[in-house]
């Protein structure tokens, strides 16, 4: 069992890619493509794991802590607001997503090479 208090028991810090159909409505066209694209994923998809890492800096997820107001109005509705606040277009929002995947990509052969060495 965990030491944690029962009403931090279902606390999200980090935001997860089963939250990601959440946004599909939030922006135009092509972020609905998006997310239909990435929601037909396992969460273990580097595309998936892409999009998780955007919002987590997006959304400064490495900063919320348990008893903050982000954490306590929840994960899902800090991404929404996150998403919506956004003052970028869909196309630098995506161009954000585009860098996190280069960021997964550089991590994921960086860790091929450890193995092969």
């Amino acid at each position: 069992m965990s030491d944690l208090p029962q009403v931090y028991a279902n606390y999200e810090l980090l935001f997860t890619p089963h939250l990601i159909p959440q946004l599909r409505n939030l922006r135009g066209e092509e972020w609905a493509k998006l997310i239909d694209y990435l929601a037909s994923l396992p969460d273990t998809h580097p595309d998936t794991l892409s999009f998780s890492l955007m919002m987590i800096n997006l959304g400064g997820c490495l900063s919320c802590e348990m008893d903050n107001y982000r954490a306590q109005k929840g994960c899902a509705l800090c991404a929404r607001q996150t998403i919506l606040s956004f003052k970028g277009t869909d196309k630098q929002l995506i161009t954000r997503y585009e860098k996190a995947r280069q960021q997964v990509r550089q991590m994921q052969s960086g860790s091929d090479l450890e193995q092969a060495a």
